[in-house]
């Protein structure tokens, strides 16, 4: 029976925090909840919840990590030596009291409003930190993942599952490579052209890594059965996202969006579309569904033929958070690497220009392809959106908010 079960997951129904303090009381370890043999036993300031100043001596309500707020306990400040919580704290509380245009300096004693507001703050933060610390644990790619929401109190998507590659569904089967190249040096010496050369297609990137094809051209990667090693200029998308991204919290009602933490050159690879490889006609029937519900991440698969489509909605990578613009700074390429099946190519986003640190990042969910390219008529990526949510809709359209200047108002 154990063997059936082998690789499956179902998401957990207790939070960060109840497993943590089932895990202290019970005096289990749990690396990923930071829970160690060093300090199962140690009382640490999880987040500050209250302040008040009695004579000369200031107190915090301290929420202890592991444990209960009902075991919450004021603690004089010479006591604490949290200074960075502390400075949360205050910076949150100052920029509380500037929305509610109350005086800038501290009162003895919080109204239990602004306590509220601290102590949910802290909480969102909280959670935050505990999906960041998820998302670092799951991914498989060098690129670290920062999460961030300083617009409003939403958490962690409830039903998603971040996965580093396509996971398929019942009934699709992805042929292997069998043959790989003979190359010492695939860029500079290829071997009957390499690997593009056998699908007679030019080498898609140049000595730094960048595509140098145009948008609607396959690029063909070596694989496992070439002869050259992971330091092939020929292998970039299967090396995975490089770079530290951000997912943040739009101030405009796009929801989530993905910011690039570090500069990024024109034409480099920068992540890859990953979901659940469905068919067409199961496409049809959870777009009906996704359309009730507001939104959805259907990706078409229709490089040779309209016959698979990736669904992201729940599982996938940190491309599931990354927003529509009208004069997007990321373009799709297909891409093959072990798998020969044209109907079934990898979705790579490369850049279109160079992308400035702290950048959202940003693709055309109806991007169109030159098509005085021969490949480019073959590709048709539809990304298919019922509506993102809190976008509003003008007879069945959806209105854009990506805020370009050539901005078409509508996605659809």
């Amino acid at each position: 029976m154990a063997e059936f079960l082998k690789g499956c997951a179902v998401p957990c129904k207790m939070s960060f925090e109840t497993l943590e303090s089932v895990c202290r009381q019970k005096g289990y370890m749990c690396e990923e909840l930071g829970v160690t043999r060093a300090n199962i036993n140690e009382y640490e300031v999880e987040f500050l919840c209250d302040y008040k100043k009695v004579n000369d001596d200031e107190f915090y309500l301290v929420k202890w990590r592991g444990f209960p707020e009902n075991v919450n306990t004021w603690e004089p400040k010479r006591n604490l030596k949290c200074s960075k919580l502390m400075k949360q704290f205050h910076q949150d509380l100052d920029h509380i009291l500037r929305l509610k245009k109350r005086r800038r300096s501290i009162p003895k004693k919080l109204s239990k409003d602004i306590s509220s507001i601290l102590v949910q703050k802290a909480r969102l933060r909280v959670s935050l930190q505990h999906w960041e610390a998820h998302l670092n644990h799951s991914r498989n790619h060098p690129g670290n993942i920062f999460v961030i929401n300083e617009v409003d109190y939403e958490g962690p998507p409830k039903d998603f599952t971040y996965i580093n590659n396509y996971k398929v569904s019942n009934g699709i089967v992805l042929n292997g490579i069998s043959v790989g190249c003979e190359c010492t040096n695939c860029l500079k010496e290829p071997v009957n052209g390499c690997c593009p050369g056998a699908s007679q297609h030019r080498m898609a990137y140049n000595d730094k890594g960048q595509v140098r094809l145009r948008p609607g051209q396959p690029i063909y990667e070596c694989n496992a059965e070439c002869r050259c090693d992971a330091s092939c200029p020929n292998r970039v998308v299967q090396k995975g996202i490089q770079f530290d991204l951000c997912i943040f919290k739009t101030d405009n009602g796009r929801g989530w969006g993905v910011r690039t933490l570090q500069h990024i050159r024109k034409n480099t690879f920068v992540m890859e579309y990953v979901g659940e490889i469905i068919t067409s006609d199961e496409a049809e029937r959870r777009g009906h569904v996704y359309d009730k519900q507001g939104s959805t991440y259907l990706f078409d698969l229709d490089y040779v033929e309209d016959v698979y489509t990736v669904d992201a909605a729940h599982q996938g990578n940190i491309s599931h958070f990354v927003n529509h613009s009208c004069n997007p700074n990321l373009q799709v390429f297909n891409v093959f690497i072990d798998n020969i099946d044209e109907r079934l190519p990898r979705i790579a986003l490369f850049s279109t220009r160079a992308i400035r640190a702290g950048e959202e990042l940003t693709f055309d969910y109806k991007m169109q392809i030159d098509p005085v390219d021969t490949e480019s008529t073959k590709m048709d990526s539809s990304f298919i959106l019922g509506g993102l949510p809190g976008s509003p809709k003008k007879k069945g359209r959806v209105e854009c908010r990506c805020g370009s200047q050539t901005c078409r108002k509508y996605l659809f």
